[in-house]
């Protein structure tokens, strides 16, 4: 008679982590990549670790946790709730809110978990004064300017006035002034020259007013591996910090380690004749006898569904082939080159198996797409594992 034994808690934990589907996050690879962003950026210049959108996808409190261990000093998320659930997890750092707040309820909120939000326009910065007035909560926030990316902001022409405005307001003292790039990971410098001349001529004013900021702050990811003069007081690096190159030409920069692997398991595997269609649609038909795995990861994970038929796998570091439409919860590899495969064998998706890497960016290049958004797409029922 076969007999069972309950397992701990701990080994309860790893099996469901890793039963069918799961990211790898090396916590190791994030510290090397904080230390070689601190050791290219200016000694006065501090780090703003960007973790919005659960740290692109790597998780957010283990990742700004790790950040600020390593050298980061600042966080930014985009969200009032992602803010609070740094909170919760114990996290003091100052965090900025990128996106914008509008509501007494939010700013309440805001002032109560002590996050610094940023105030977009002279409208939304009354907003905030009335409302913290009723409390009498002082709340540290951050300006922005809009220099070209058409997005949240003041124009940077009406800087005086709109921080003259706020300094005058009760119960809000001005933690910065910001502004963001558009098109800093592009080859030609001309527009973020454009935009960094327009940044500097708006702190030039406010000085000849006596207005002058603590702290200001311009580059992303790409303007902080590639021009010094865009430093400022701080930089605000994302994609760099999970060891993706915001563009290509910025690889010999400094040198960056893949955090996230994408890891799933063979659930089945079977032999099928030539002539056999696979998955739904039949989109693609063997042309001759096929040994195929099924793995237990699909779209609903976030492995793109206009993959199909175009994704490669890495299985006993071996490059493989998948084939047929990904399903929600399932997609199909030839793996017809690997004698003897057994269920539970691990399949990596997007990481290093043997002499063989798939990054993020080869996802991104096959779909016509930007690595943000595929590492954004792993969706939370994939477990995140440190390792």
């Amino acid at each position: 008679m076969l007999s069972w034994q309950p397992t701990t808690g701990i080994e309860q934990l790893s099996l469901v982590n890793r039963q069918r589907a799961w990211v790898e996050i090396d916590l190791k690879a994030l510290a090397h990549n904080v230390r070689q962003i601190k050791q290219i950026i200016s000694p006065a210049t501090e780090l703003m670790a960007v973790v919005k959108a659960d740290a692109y996808g790597h998780g957010a409190v283990t990742v700004a946790q790790t950040a600020l261990a390593h050298g980061a000093s600042v966080l930014a998320i985009a969200t009032l709730a992602e803010g609070i659930e740094l909170r919760q997890a114990g996290i003091n750092a100052p965090i900025l809110i990128l996106g914008a707040i509008n509501t007494a309820e939010e700013i309440k909120a805001v002032a109560a978990w002590q996050l610094e939000p940023t105030i977009c326009n002279p409208q939304q910065a009354l907003i905030f004064a009335e409302t913290l007035a009723r409390s009498q909560k002082n709340l540290a926030v951050h300006l922005k300017l809009d220099t070209g990316m058409s997005r949240l902001g003041t124009n940077w022409q009406s800087a005086t006035e709109f921080v003259r405005l706020v300094q005058q307001l009760p119960y809000l003292s001005i933690a910065s002034i910001y502004s963001h790039l558009a098109t800093a990971d592009e080859l030609d410098p001309t527009i973020m020259k454009l935009q960094q001349q327009r940044f500097q001529s708006a702190i030039s004013q406010l000085k000849l007013n006596h207005l002058t900021p603590p702290c200001l702050h311009l580059a992303n990811s790409a303007a902080t591996l590639s021009d010094r003069s865009l430093d400022y007081d701080l930089v605000r690096v994302g994609l760099a910090l999970y060891g993706l190159y915001p563009a290509s030409h910025l690889q010999s920069t400094v040198a960056l380690k893949p955090v996230l692997q994408l890891k799933a398991k063979i659930t089945q595997v079977k032999q099928i004749a030539a002539g056999t269609g696979v998955s739904y649609g039949h989109h693609f038909v063997a042309d001759q006898d096929l040994t195929i795995a099924v793995v237990g990861i699909g779209y609903a994970d976030g492995v793109p569904r206009h993959l199909s038929n175009r994704l490669k796998a890495i299985v006993r570091g071996q490059l493989v082939r998948q084939i047929g439409t990904i399903t929600m919860d399932q997609l199909m590899l030839d793996v017809s080159d690997l004698p003897n495969l057994q269920p539970g064998e691990i399949v990596t998706l997007i990481g290093k198996d043997g002499d063989f890497v798939i990054s993020a960016d080869d996802w991104a290049n096959t779909l016509n797409t930007i690595s943000w958004e595929i590492l954004c797409g792993f969706k939370h029922r994939l477990p995140r594992v440190n390792i």
